[in-house]
């Protein structure tokens, strides 16, 4: 059930275990908001305050995904503003990051004001808008940035299409950072590439599907690293799917370059391994890989190489998977599945779950530069409430998204979310 209405503007959440990762909160008690902030305890002014039983349930900060695409403007026969607001709600989020790749591009204000206002129709979700990098994503004239940054723009990006002119690319780092722009990139050099489909491995030879080396991320991320050194400019690398692309992002981190990186989450579940059976579920670029690259990226994330975890929903229509796998859309939905498989990841993967929501929750807020991510007092109340003792069957076709494609349909997953509130609304409950 989601947009619940609650008439009173003063909520207390109450016996829930909170856990505030940037605060250092890991503790059972009461949760008091008014007026759309968290505020300091109450307990005489909030008699009469709407009260939500927490008990036995973890209450963190609302999530923030780096990456989700809504498909509004330019492909709503896949996904819309409502529909993927609606899913990312259901999962406990109330972030999300949407790249340029839209239909027009984001490069002018004018889109960025048409997204926020269907956004703000639908009022389910935060939106937060990466620019393009270069007009119309066509990698030969840069865009307009201040323009951008002054419209609400995070941070720009050339989203999955190519720039491979170095010095264009220098040039437009060096521009974002003149205002304080972090540069989204994602790594992958398109000669190298080369139309690939799959990792490239025994595997993608057997299958006879053209394969995506390794060295495709790690020739570029190496390039750009040294680009972001020059400059001194912000930069961070989307959805890091390889060991050594992970190992070059951490030296240069130790060696002082600002770079941040995240990671998402199928790539710490998954190899290229499940694409034996041909099943376009597991079609995602850049391309699932072995399992050591998959460890490599787990130890990324214990040594904080890796700041942030995201979905990279992506959702498609029904017939977008039907095609052989070399003519396949890449991309999942993973809105409604992020928290759950965050939780799972926590359980099997020896860590610690307030380290692995800081990745879903202040982390990515700190990338962001955003005051979100956190339940201190005067924060947004954006938060989440889930059950960390329940478990879910994952069923693709009940997705509230209109992407219906999964690869952890059928998958048992615990801690399903109860309750997400934006702003202090309450805008899911199960």
């Amino acid at each position: 059930m989601t947009g619940v209405p609650l008439l009173n503007n003063r909520i207390k959440i109450q016996n829930g275990h909170i856990i505030d990762p940037k605060n250092g909160i890991d503790e059972v008690g009461d949760l008091y908001i008014e007026a759309g902030k968290i505020v300091a305890p109450q307990p005489e002014k909030f008699k009469d305050a709407v009260k939500i039983d927490a008990s036995k349930q973890i209450v963190c900060p609302g999530l923030i995904d780096l990456r989700a695409a809504l498909r509004e403007p330019g492909l709503e026969h896949k996904g819309n503003v409502q529909s993927e607001t609606s899913a990312a709600a259901k999962g406990g989020i109330t972030r999300v990051v949407i790249e340029p790749d839209t239909t027009p591009v984001i490069d002018t204000p004018a889109v960025v004001e048409l997204i926020q206002q269907r956004n703000h129709q639908a009022g389910l979700c935060h939106v937060s808008v990466l620019g393009a990098l270069t007009q119309d994503l066509a990698a030969q004239q840069i865009s307009e940035m201040g323009a951008l940054a002054k419209s609400g723009c995070v941070g720009v990006s050339q989203a999955r299409e190519n720039l491979n002119d170095l010095n264009l690319w220098r040039k437009a780092v060096a521009y974002a950072s003149t205002f304080n722009l972090p540069v989204f990139t994602h790594a992958l050099d398109s000669a190298l590439t080369d139309q690939g489909v799959m990792h490239q491995s025994a595997i993608s030879t057997r299958l006879g599907l053209r394969g995506i080396p390794d060295c495709a991320e790690t020739v570029a991320v190496a390039s750009q690293l040294l680009i972001f050194e020059e400059t001194q400019s912000r930069g961070h690398f989307c959805n890091l799917t390889s060991n050594k692309a992970t190992r070059m992002v951490g030296r240069a981190r130790f060696d002082g370059v600002p770079v941040s990186s995240d990671v998402a989450i199928h790539h710490l579940f998954l190899t290229h391994e499940h694409l034996i059976d041909f099943d376009g579920r597991y079609l995602v670029q850049p391309p699932l890989r072995s399992a050591e690259d998959r460890q490599g990226l787990i130890r990324g994330l214990k040594e904080n190489i890796i700041q942030a975890i995201c979905s990279d929903h992506l959702p498609h229509e029904a017939d977008a998977k039907l095609a052989p796998l070399d003519q396949v859309e890449a991309g999942i939905s993973g809105l409604e599945t992020l928290l759950s498989l965050v939780v799972k990841l926590a359980k099997v993967g020896d860590f610690k779950l307030n380290d692995l929501l800081a990745k879903v929750t202040s982390e990515p807020a700190e990338i962001l530069s955003l005051n979100s991510g956190h339940l201190a007092i005067g924060a947004p109340a954006d938060v989440c409430i889930f059950d960390l003792n329940a478990t879910w069957k994952v069923k693709g076709e009940e997705f509230v998204s209109q992407g219906k494609h999964t690869p952890f349909d059928g998958w048992e997953l615990p801690a399903p979310v109860t309750h997400t509130f934006l702003d202090g609304r309450l805008v899911y409950q199960k």
